[in-house]
């Protein structure tokens, strides 16, 4: 029987193939893992439409641990359903009322992007095998460029991410070390304002969750072990 279920709420595009490493991984060590997929590209979707994707695919389990990369940041706050714990994985961490267009400027993230490709002699011009594909083994990056695109709708991109204040519940935040987009000094930087904790580092980039599937999901046991 597993011993928690873990949902994973995915980035930009709303991809739930792009957990497909990660749910075997997860199974191995006893658990449930769901990974959910959300058409961030239907017309007109806003934050809460792609939140009740989310709320359904919890279907009211008791024992939920919530798992966000990147974009799925935003919605971990404005679920309806209850989780015990809040995991963050390179991602947009949110303030009340803040979009996720206003994100990026409030945060200084793309300031933060451009200095460390300038420091590590890397082209300043965004393009996604470099900050996205640059740690992935080649079958990863296969099925990753198989799947449609699927660009948020500009509708949800400019919600207010509506909540007053954080679930009472443990919150942990995985940085990927060679994340390119979202540098890793970047990401603990935002965690320590906007949460006031710790981040816990890991080797991966952007796109952890395919790059390093194991070590991610040794790093959830962990989490989860904490809950018991």
């Amino acid at each position: 029987m597993a011993t928690n279920t873990f949902v994973l709420v995915p980035g930009a595009g709303g991809h739930g193939a792009y957990w497909n490493r990660l749910v075997p991984a997860l199974e191995r060590h006893g658990h449930e893992a769901i990974a959910v997929d959300i058409p961030e590209h239907k017309p007109g979707a806003h934050l809460a439409d792609w939140a009740g994707y989310v709320d359904r695919a919890i279907g009211g389990r008791p024992d939920v641990i919530l798992v966000a990369q990147s974009l799925g940041g935003f919605l971990a706050p404005i679920l309806d359903s209850q989780v015990r714990m809040i995991v963050f994985v390179n991602a947009m961490i949110p303030l009340p009322g803040e979009t996720p267009n206003d994100w990026w400027g409030n945060t200084d993230s793309e300031q933060a992007r451009v200095a460390a490709a300038e420091a590590d002699g890397r082209d300043i011009e965004f393009d996604l095998p470099s900050y996205f594909l640059h740690d992935l083994p080649p079958d990863a990056v296969a099925d990753l460029m198989s799947g449609e695109a699927r660009a948020p709708t500009d509708s949800a991109m400019a919600d207010a991410c509506e909540f007053k204040s954080w679930p009472d519940v443990p919150i942990r935040v995985v940085v990927g070390r060679m994340d390119r987009f979202f540098p890793a000094d970047f990401q603990c930087r935002v965690a320590k304002d906007r949460l006031g904790i710790d981040a816990d580092l890991i080797a991966g980039g952007h796109l952890v969750a395919l790059a390093n599937p194991d070590g991610l999901a040794d790093l959830l046991d962990g989490y989860a072990a904490e809950l018991t």
